[in-house]
């Protein structure tokens, strides 16, 4: 089991495997992001996407299940997240891409009002297939520390 203490800042991860259907990107469309170029071969063909996308929201969504994947085939003491900051959506991702995440870890901190619990930042890249990064974001975890009574280091 992983815990705050063996987060190491600067240590680079490279995992996921996930493709993208167009059923999924309908299906996600039609429930979340009813948007016409999510939604429509046609209309979608008339904008800056060219064919049928998916939702940047949809790609966050597959982006969660490869991250949560990892957290279980790498068990981590992980108690969930904060949030996300600086959220950006760099190409388009169309049905029949892979995807694929890359984090490095860039800082950590021990809880002041909760000396159980950590906090490390990550910056996170989903690339596709052709290694072009479709989506960055720094994600913030929380994460429970192995040994509460040890002294919060400055």
């Amino acid at each position: 089991m992983q815990y705050f203490e063996d987060i190491e800042i600067g240590r680079t991860s490279k995992f996921g495997h996930y493709e993208v259907t167009r059923e999924e990107v309908l299906d996600f469309a039609r429930k979340f992001d009813p948007q016409s170029f999510h939604l429509d071969e046609e209309a979608a063909a008339k904008t800056h996407f060219g064919r049928l996308s998916a939702s940047g929201w949809h790609t966050c969504a597959m982006t969660m299940a490869m991250m949560v994947e990892n957290m279980q085939n790498n068990r981590q003491a992980g108690l969930g997240s904060p949030g996300i900051d600086n959220l950006r959506w760099k190409k388009p991702v169309f049905p029949g891409d892979t995807l694929r995440v890359e984090t490095t870890v860039l800082e950590k901190r021990r809880s002041q009002s909760r000396p159980d619990m950590g906090i490390f930042k990550s910056q996170a890249t989903v690339f596709n297939q052709n290694d072009e990064p479709v989506l960055e974001m720094v994600s913030n975890g929380l994460i429970k520390v192995r040994d509460p009574s040890a002294p919060i280091e400055d």
